[in-house]
C-alpha cells in the first residue's frame, strides 16, 4: 500500500508492509500501514505528530474510530522508538535522511521484519520532515519523562 499525504495527516515516518506483521492477522488483515506523521490541532493552529493506522477501504470507504489490539500498540510504540533513534543523528543529513537509503530499519517480528522508512511518496516531505524533526526537539523532555518511565516499567517486568 502506498501511503499519500491528506489534509488531515501527512506522513513522515511509515511502515508500509505491516500487513505481513500484524500479529495473528498477519497477512490476513485490513491493516496495510502504519505512520507517525503531522496533524494540525484543530484548537491551536498548531502541528502536532499523530500516528496512523492505515486500513484498506472498506464497503463504504469511509474510516472509521479503531480499538487498537495491544500488540499493534507495541508495534507503534516500536515505530515511535526507532524514529525517535534516527531523529537524534539526522542533523547530519540535509533533508533529515538519506535518499539513497529512505529504510531506516528492518525490525525482526514473526518471520518478517516491521519496516521503519522515510516516507519518500509525501510531496512536501522536505518541508514535513524539518518542521516532525522540530516537534521531536520542541516535546523532547514531554517523551522523554514518558520513555524513562517506560522503561523503569519494562526494567522492573524483567525486559
Amino acid at each position: 500500500m502506498k501511503i499519500s499525504a491528506t489534509s488531515e495527516h501527512k506522513p513522515v515516518v511509515v511502515s508500509e508492509n505491516y500487513d505481513r506483521v500484524d500479529g495473528r492477522h498477519a497477512r490476513n488483515t485490513d491493516v496495510q500501514a502504519l505512520s507517525l506523521g503531522l496533524t494540525r490541532e484543530s484548537d491551536h493552529k498548531k502541528a502536532a505528530i499523530t500516528a496512523k493506522v492505515w486500513k484498506s477501504a472498506g464497503e463504504n470507504g469511509a474510516s472509521q474510530p479503531e480499538e487498537l489490539p495491544l500488540h499493534r500498540v507495541l508495534d507503534l510504540s516500536l515505530l515511535l522508538c526507532r524514529s525517535l533513534a534516527h531523529f537524534h543523528d539526522a542533523y547530519r543529513y540535509e533533508h533529515f535522511y538519506d535518499p539513497q537509503k529512505p529504510v531506516i530499519d528492518r525490525i525482526a517480528l514473526q518471520g518478517d521484519a516491521l519496516n521503519v522508512a522515510i516516507c519518500t511518496d509525501n510531496e512536501s516531505l522536505h518541508e514535513d520532515i524539518k518542521q516532525f524533526s522540530q516537534i521531536l526537539s520542541d516535546d523532547g523532555e514531554l517523551i522523554g519523562e514518558r520513555l524513562r518511565s517506560l522503561a523503569k516499567v519494562l526494567r522492573d517486568m524483567g525486559y
